[in-house]
């Protein structure tokens, strides 16, 4: 799960802010909390703000920094790594990044610097029975390894090591490691980033449900529970030629001849209702093809504890299916650790009924236009009973939505 993310200089965040998934001494939905250690963490958190104020700067640099851990071995020599800084840093200003999580019942702690789009720091700790080691630190091109590993060769991994590449996705892959190997799949298998408007893994799901059964069966519970009076699902997934009617007429006919020799996956979804069937993708409503998309993966990251960071979760859905997915983590079974990150501007999610007070967070820019985050607990004098929808949306908590209570009002009289 993750514990807690910092990062600065990262596009409209200029200084440190922090995100934490802490539980607070608040004794409500205290079913819903993760344990570990001594501790408990919450498993759901939705971030609040205005259009522009920094929403999706903040997860894109968990999607950033997951990214340069998986894939930065692959960077050339003299390649840069694509930093966005804050428009008014200065240009030695490093971009932070820093990571508190646990993976495979142990805790890590790990992070680096960007300073001119190069690496110039960074460092991975963990803490076997709660006592911290260190696993190394760097420095520009200098690795420090920590005291237990001075025995262990770090010098292929420091061979492949170049200053656009992080040294975790060198050791992960040139060492055999076993807690390397751990934070690394933290970043490679257990973040999950999805971009409703970007991504679409309705292939994924259709395939998911095809090979098995147990999900298949799951969906069909969520499809019931949900009201969409969906009985069953019929799935045929197979290859095919490309049809010459689909080939643009304007395409050189080396390439058209190529695309006719080539197989492409044909897939047939059924949707089966009480007295009827339709076809997924040509007959269904875009709401359930959405539903097609997301849930498989849904369940599979519920299943297997993994953690999903969401950028506008409500897009295509209706807010009663983002209550469902949202009380789906703060209910899943306790051996799983699942968590739910993500931004939203539905306000029938700002509820008491539903959230603790840490788990609702907001962004706003100050005077710098940089984006500052804090959670609703930091706010003084908010009652157990209060309308949170109400007085978000009237400004109370800072992070006024575009369009507040206020400006609706000022318009209704000028009109």
């Amino acid at each position: 799960m993750l514990i807690e993310f910092s990062c600065s200089n990262h596009k409209s965040i200029k200084d440190k802010i922090t995100f934490s998934a802490l539980a607070s001494k608040d004794t409500s939905h205290s079913d819903c909390l993760l344990g570990f250690e001594k501790y408990k963490f919450d498993r759901t958190m939705a971030i609040y703000g205005a259009n522009g104020s920094g929403k999706s700067n903040f997860l894109s640099a968990i999607a950033f920094a997951k990214y340069l851990v998986c894939n930065s071995i692959q960077y050339q020599p003299g390649q840069l790594i694509e930093q966005k800084p804050h428009k008014l840093s200065s240009d030695n200003t490093p971009s932070v990044y820093q990571f508190h999580f646990v993976n495979d019942g142990i805790r890590f702690a790990y992070g680096f610097s960007l300073q001119n789009s190069l690496v110039s720091e960074e460092y991975l700790f963990y803490f076997p029975n709660g006592r911290v080691q260190k696993i190394f630190e760097r420095k520009f091109d200098d690795i420090e390894p920590g005291s237990k590993y001075k025995k262990t060769s770090f010098e292929v991994p420091k061979s492949i090591l170049k200053e656009n590449r992080l040294f975790l996705s060198c050791l992960a892959n040139y060492s055999n490691l076993k807690e390397v190997e751990s934070a690394f799949k933290f970043f490679s298998e257990q973040l999950v980033i999805y971009n409703p408007q970007i991504n679409n893994w309705v292939e994924y799901s259709i395939n998911f449900m095809k090979n098995n059964p147990k999900i298949k069966n799951q969906f069909l519970k969520w499809m019931q529970d949900l009201g969409t009076g969906i009985k069953d699902i019929k799935l045929n997934i197979g290859k095919t030629k490309i049809d010459i009617e689909n080939i643009p007429q304007g395409m050189p006919n080396d390439l058209k001849n190529f695309l006719m020799t080539q197989n492409i996956t044909r897939i047939d979804t059924k949707v089966v209702y009480e007295k009827f069937e339709t076809d997924l993708m040509t007959e269904e409503s875009s709401g359930i093809r959405k539903l097609f998309e997301i849930v498989c993966p849904i369940i599979d990251i519920l299943q297997k504890g993994k953690i999903l960071i969401c950028d506008e979760i409500e897009y295509g859905l209706h807010e009663s299916i983002v209550q469902y997915i949202v009380k789906s983590f703060n209910k899943v079974n306790k051996d799983s650790a699942a968590q739910l990150i993500f931004t939203t501007h539905d306000t029938s999610l700002l509820d008491l009924s539903i959230f603790r007070r840490e788990q609702i967070w907001f962004t706003q820019l100050n005077e710098d236009r940089a984006t500052d985050l804090y959670s609703l607990l930091e706010i003084k004098n908010v009652r157990k009973s209060e309308n949170i929808s109400k007085g978000y949306v009237d400004g109370k908590y800072g992070a006024v939505p575009m369009l507040n209570s206020s400006f609706a009002k000022n318009l209704e009289s000028e009109i």
